[in-house]
């Protein structure tokens, strides 16, 4: 189910809404199949989009039995496009909620940088990359400096 992003922040706003949503689908359809992710949970990297799908649905699934709802923030975002290939960065939050009562459980902020590009004149994500910088006295991430 490809959208057809004609701008690269219509795929930041088709992310955030998939997370909210907690739809899989929308969520997929703005990475290339060839996706190659660094994510700062877990394993060193994702390569493919198969693999990217079974990390979403593990990680809406689990909201989803929690109660909870996800919303994402971008904060600080760049982007420097050309016609065919684009690079953001930007501080990405993740601020929970229960479902019912709408009561904030936590939050967190990442950094993020993508790598996208143009396919049949919409935007895909083809790499994505997020990190927290670390505490060198604990070796801990640090979720809270945004």
């Amino acid at each position: 189910m490809k959208t057809g992003s004609s701008k690269v922040q219509d795929v930041l706003e088709n992310y955030k809404c998939a997370v909210y949503e907690k739809d899989v689908e929308k969520f997929l359809s703005i990475y290339a199949t060839n996706i190659h992710i660094y994510d700062c949970w877990g394993n060193w990297e994702c390569k493919g989009i198969s693999l990217w799908r079974e990390k979403v649905i593990e990680w809406f699934t689990g909201l989803s039995e929690d109660g909870e709802l996800l919303k994402v923030e971008l904060d600080d975002l760049t982007i420097e496009e050309n016609s065919n290939v684009a690079f953001v960065h930007c501080a990405v939050t993740f601020a929970a909620y229960k479902e019912k009562t709408g009561e904030k459980l936590r939050q967190m902020t990442n950094r993020f940088t993508y790598g996208f590009k143009k396919v049949n004149e919409s935007w895909i994500i083809t790499h994505e990359h997020s990190s927290l910088p670390i505490d060198m006295q604990t070796g801990k991430g640090m979720f809270h400096l945004k």
